[in-house]
This record gives structure tokens, C-alpha cells and sequence, in this order.
């Protein structure tokens, strides 16, 4: 099992802490409101914790739950207290309507904090694909996640399957730009397609 730092304190941060904890995982919890921490943590249970925003995180690997424009600069803020962690980007930049990214089309958030963050860190795109609404339900879902450390990769993809969810590896970072725009097409499929945010993308092999 994994030891994992959550800096957030909002739905996706309560509901991967929940999904960490009962998969065996240490859940450390951190937020620039330490009560507001120290309530999530108490209610995740189990050896949930509570840390100090800013401090070095106890988790290999850290779970940055923030929207979209806050996530690089609080990785920069950290600075060389995230050398050598894992960092696991999970947010959407969408535009204020949510029908275009607010990005440019050559990057994504992930690469921004790749750039933000300590050189010996290394950074996953991961769980930006399943509303939050459906992954509190515990169903068994699949997960998309890109990188460049294979390495790293592997310790995501371990703490994905603690989880009960399934991981499918997309490739390198590069690809988190298009995971991004996966989550801005389940944003058009919510409104339109299918009416409402209870489904999930997946890949299933034909028979």
C-alpha cells in the first residue's frame, strides 16, 4: 500500500481520501485551513492525518485536489519540499462556460507543474476523467493517467488499483493535454449526450 499526501480539502480530495483509506493506503490530509484539514481527516478515519500547508509532505506520493489555477502555483510555493515526490495532478482548466480549455493548445496543467515543481519530482495526470459523483460511488471504474517516469508510474498505478478502480496507462505527459480535453468532452456529454454526470468513460475489449 501507499503512503499519500491530499493538499485539498474538497470533494475529490474527501472522496479519493475515503477510497485511499478503505484500500489500506496512510492518508495524510493538508490545507491552507489546518480545521478544515483536521475535519476531513477526522472523517476519512482509519490513520488519516493532518499536515502543514507548506511543509514537506509525509505521502510519496502527493494528490495536488485544487482547481485548475491554483495547482502550479501552490507546487511552486512548496518548492524543494516536493524533491523527490510523486505528484499526482487531478484538476480540469476549463474556461468559466466549461466549453473550451483555458489553456494553450502546446501544454497542459500537468506540464505546468512539471515545470513548477523540484527537477528530481516527477509528475502523473490522473483521475481528471470520472466526476467526482460517480467515483463516490465506489464503482469499479478505470483510470487514464500519463507521465514520463516510468517509475512513477508504477507507484500510481498500484495506488489506482488499492483503490478497486482499474488503471490504464495513456503514455507521456504530453497526453495529459488530451486528458484534459476528455474532460471537457464529459462535459459536453453531462450536458447534452447523457443528460446528467452519473456515467463514466472506460475501455472494454470486444469479445
Amino acid at each position: 500500500m501507499s503512503i499519500i499526501s491530499i493538499i485539498g480539502t474538497g470533494n475529490m480530495a474527501r472522496t479519493i481520501g475515503a477510497l485511499a483509506v478503505a484500500g489500506g493506503n496512510t492518508v495524510e490530509v493538508i490545507g491552507r485551513d489546518r480545521s478544515k484539514a483536521a475535519d476531513l481527516a477526522k472523517a476519512l478515519g482509519g490513520s488519516a492525518t493532518t499536515g502543514e500547508f507548506g511543509a514537506v509532505p509525509t505521502g510519496d506520493i502527493v494528490i495536488v485536489a485544487l482547481l485548475y489555477a491554483d495547482v502550479a502555483p501552490v507546487v511552486a510555493h512548496y518548492g524543494d519540499a516536493l524533491a523527490g515526490k510523486v505528484i499526482v495532478d487531478i484538476s480540469n482548466p476549463f474556461n468559466a462556460a466549461a466549453n473550451g480549455l483555458a489553456i494553450p493548445d502546446d501544454t497542459s496543467v500537468a506540464q505546468e507543474v512539471a515545470k513548477a515543481a523540484p527537477a528530481s519530482a516527477s509528475v502523473v495526470k490522473a483521475f481528471n476523467t470520472i466526476f467526482g459523483v460517480v467515483l463516490d460511488q465506489g464503482r469499479p471504474l478505470d483510470v487514464f493517467f500519463a507521465g514520463d517516469d516510468a517509475r512513477a508510474k508504477e507507484r500510481v498505478e498500484a495506488f489506482i488499483a488499492s483503490l478497486g478502480l482499474r488503471p490504464l496507462d495513456v503514455g507521456g505527459l504530453s497526453m495529459a493535454h488530451w486528458l484534459e480535453g476528455t474532460g471537457l468532452v464529459m462535459m459536453g456529454l453531462a450536458r447534452h449526450g447523457m443528460g446528467n454526470f452519473d456515467f463514466a468513460l472506460g475501455a472494454t475489449v470486444p469479445a
